[in-house]
């Protein structure tokens, strides 16, 4: 029943978003784990098209963020007006009250702005004049930042980097990919014929459902072993921490939920750590100047980790 709503939403978003299956299955996969995701990539190549497509298959409430140096806290979370006929102060909520959130190019803003949305993902609520508000559930965001134009950016730190479940790229289509976009978009906008497969409700269930996934004593201490290693690795200087490690774990779950199964892997750690660990871990210069890049080390350290070959139903 799970893999069958999760299938209607992927097979949806298909219908848009070409060639891109597994970048659509690790977003649905970060949305049931209750994770956000940041999508690094050049302009064009189908980030906002992805969002928009996931909030339209889940009838969520979709509300776009357009991060630009002058924009303020107060533009992201929602300010307090004075009535005067009521005489007192209505408070208009800001788009971080939305189901489905797209920070597009996150990195363009200030620290202060982009810390109002990140206190949002930590926490499911937000500060304004004093009082906490819950943020409405499910919520979820997905941001995106250009990395190759730097000039008046303000890269995210590590640690508001954490708060992203997964560090996604798209990446260019095939030629015959790139024909087929052209096809769909000849005479329509295939966003716009885009209709709910799946109720807000439904997926609610199946977030829920995810923490019923089996995961054995000997996959945990797996993941322990594969998020230490990163700590003693000669090439990295700060490694993942145990949020890394929870994380991970979650997002196994949840995609083993989305294939089908009710129990963990080694396979779904060894397919999702490099998307949980890549941002967050700081490498020493040293790598940089041999040219070893993340992806080379977590590929190294899940290589030399012993991967457990017990049942993993214990």
């Amino acid at each position: 029943m799970h893999k069958k709503l999760i299938e209607q939403v992927l097979n949806n978003i298909d219908k848009v978003i070409i060639g891109k299956r597994d970048i659509a299955e690790l977003s649905m996969t970060a949305l049931l784990a209750g994770g956000h995701v940041l999508l690094e990539d050049v302009p064009g190549v189908g980030k906002t098209m992805m969002v928009k497509a996931l909030a339209k298959s889940i009838g969520a409430n979709f509300k776009r963020i357009q991060f630009t140096p002058d924009l303020l806290p107060s533009d992201v979370l929602g300010v307090s007006i004075y009535n005067p006929k009521e005489m007192e102060f209505e408070f208009r909520p800001g788009p971080i009250m939305g189901n489905i959130i797209l920070a597009d190019e996150i990195n363009r803003t200030s620290p202060k702005t982009q810390s109002a949305l990140l206190e949002g993902m930590e926490e499911s609520s937000v500060t304004i004049d004093g009082e906490t508000m819950l943020i409405p559930q499910p919520f979820f965001v997905m941001a995106t930042q250009n990395p190759i134009e730097y000039e008046g950016t303000y890269p995210l730190p590590e640690a508001q980097l954490d708060r992203f479940l997964f560090k996604l790229k798209m990446g260019y289509p095939t030629h015959l990919e790139e024909m087929e976009v052209l096809r769909r978009a000849e005479k329509d906008v295939p966003i716009d014929l885009l209709e709910p497969v799946i109720t807000l409700g439904e997926l609610i269930g199946l977030q829920k459902a995810v923490r019923d996934v089996k995961v054995a004593e000997s996959i945990k201490s797996y993941i322990v072993d594969c998020t230490s290693a990163t700590r003693t690795n000669p090439y990295v200087y700060l490694g993942v921490s145990p949020r890394g490690s929870l994380a991970l774990m979650r997002s196994c779950q949840a995609y083993a939920m989305l294939k089908g199964r009710s129990f963990v892997k080694p396979d779904d750690v060894q397919y999702l750590a490099p998307f949980v660990f890549g941002h967050r871990m700081i490498l020493k210069p040293e790598a940089k100047y041999e040219g070893i890049s993340t992806e080379e080390i977590i590929d190294r350290i899940m290589t030399k980790v012993r991967v457990p070959v017990d049942k993993v139903l214990n």
